[in-house]
This record gives C-alpha cells, structure tokens and sequence, in this order.
C-alpha cells in the first residue's frame, strides 16, 4: 500500500492550491479516503472525508465552502482544491485510507486510517 501527495507549496492569503494523493497498492475504488493535516505543535487533525464513489463528502467546519475534496477511481487519485486559503491553514497536509469495516462516526478520527503517505507542506503567507 503505498499514498504519495503532492502539491503543498507556499501561497499568499487568499490564494489556491490543488493538492494530489496518488495510491497504489490496493483497489483505490473500495476505500474511503481522508485529508488530514498537522501544524507544528499540534496534533493531526481532520480536514475532509470522501466515500468510495465519491457521492458523500464531509468536512471540518473551518474549511467548508473554501476546500472541495474529489476523487477519481480510475486514476487512483484524489485531490483537495483549497480556495481562499488562511495563514492558520499552514500545516503539512496527509492523505489517509480508512481502515475496512469503519463505521460512519469514525471517519474523522485520524486513529482509523491504516495507511499514510509521507505529507506535503503547505505555508500560507505574505
């Protein structure tokens, strides 16, 4: 199993980016997929969900209406479009697999993904 993201960079306030989590290793199409991002010092927290077809898609209150998560199976690829983007949004930002049998109210806990990629940082300022 293997998550690889990519697309962080550094970014004015205000400013956008699309960030890419390409998997391999396993049927990508299966699995709920999680964004999932830490700033120095704090713990890993949840960004947005996105179910197997990609029908239904949760996020953290702070990023609703700027961020869209989307996928696509036949690439084995999801991405995070961030618009608007905040200082308080720096953070490196991972992509994570749900782990199979998870209910519905575990999707937003970071200790139900079984797979991580490596991270891609992302630095919002001026």
């Amino acid at each position: 199993v293997q998550l690889v993201e990519s697309g962080g960079g550094l970014v004015q306030p205000g400013g956008s980016l699309r960030l890419s989590c390409e998997a391999s290793g396993f049927t990508f199409s299966y699995y709920v997929m999680g964004w999932f991002r830490q700033a120095p010092g704090k713990e890993r927290e949840f960004v947005a969900f996105i179910s197997a077809s990609g029908s239904t898609t949760a996020y953290r209150d702070s990023v609703k209406g700027r961020f869209t998560i989307f996928r696509d199976n036949a690439r084995d690829t999801m991405y995070l479009h961030m618009n608007s983007l905040k200082p308080e949004d720096t953070a490196v930002y991972h992509c994570g697999r749900l782990r199979g049998g998870a209910s519905v109210y575990q999707r937003q806990n970071s200790q139900n993904y079984d797979a991580w990629g490596q991270g891609t940082r992302v630095t919002v300022s001026s």
